[in-house]
């Protein structure tokens, strides 16, 4: 791991690391941003997985998240959304799939197996560095993203029941089998067989049988892709039906962008606050 930028921000630091990834076969590049109180003691962390055609670079300059961790003593960990390099495989003419949309799955086609596995690289090899060499808490984690982002949130919360202490996302993808995004990526990463897609897929985990504590959702009824790619009614549908709490609050006039993540970014950072603090 090597760090190649350290700012100061409201008394803690934001960092940039640099590492070699076992899972993803490729340097990997993070961010994370540590509060002031952990030069004293350790401190939760709150995991961000952001949306296609990002990196870890929007969240950290858009999002003003880092003010509000440092006033609740919480670290922010921010990895980038898929594996990069030159030897892996891409699509340089479209957005919604290779570079920038590793769609948090672990790919099991070729040739993609090699260096697509961004929901290992989330779960159990980013964790274990971070724990390893940052003043946090082990196993005091929470996890939150947006849009492609969102989705990863859910669905690792949802298969790792009990391992972070809450979730929360802006505009989701919440049922990618449904949807020309998640289906592109699906069956790009993981084959023709549909059935495999459905362990990716938050609406289809919670139908059969997966749950967590509580959802925090925020989604922009002025988001262009509301009604064509997210399709939040359908996890609002099963999580009623399968009596897991979902707190969806549709936001009237916001759309998808990090305006609208910044408006209600604090009221999620004390969401998972309170969860992380108990």
């Amino acid at each position: 791991m090597q760090e190649v930028e350290s700012i100061k921000e409201f008394g803690g630091f934001l960092k940039r690391y640099t590492h070699q990834s076992a899972v993803n076969n490729c340097e990997m590049v993070f961010s994370v941003y540590m509060p002031p109180q952990a030069e004293k003691s350790k401190v939760p962390s709150l995991y961000w997985l952001s949306g296609l055609t990002c990196t870890d670079d929007n969240v950290r300059t858009k999002a003003g998240m880092q003010r509000i961790a440092a006033k609740l003593g919480m670290a922010i960990i921010m990895p980038d959304t898929s594996p990069r390099g030159d030897n892996v495989v891409d699509y340089p003419n479209r957005y919604d799939l290779g570079k920038g949309a590793g769609f948090y799955v672990d790919a099991t086609e070729s040739p993609f197996y090699k260096h697509y596995n961004m929901y290992s690289y989330i779960v159990h090899e980013l964790p274990s560095i971070i724990e390893d060499n940052f003043a946090v808490i082990k196993g005091v984690k929470s996890i939150s993203g947006h849009s492609m982002g969102g989705h990863g949130a859910l669905i690792c919360a949802l298969k790792n029941k009990g391992a972070y202490k809450s979730v929360s996302a802006f505009s989701p993808i919440c049922n990618p089998t449904k949807c020309d995004w998640g289906r592109t990526c699906l069956a790009t990463y993981l084959g023709a067989d549909e059935k495999q897609w459905l362990q990716y897929d938050a609406t289809a985990l919670i139908e059969n049988g997966a749950s967590v504590n509580e959802i925090l959702i925020d989604q922009g009824t002025a988001d262009e892709f509301l009604e064509k790619q997210l399709y939040p009614q359908n996890l609002a549908d099963v999580c009623a039906k399968k009596e897991v709490t979902l707190n969806l609050r549709m936001q009237e006039g916001y759309d998808h962008s990090y305006h609208f993540i910044s408006s209600f970014i604090e009221e999620h950072l004390l969401y998972h606050s309170r969860y992380l603090e108990s």
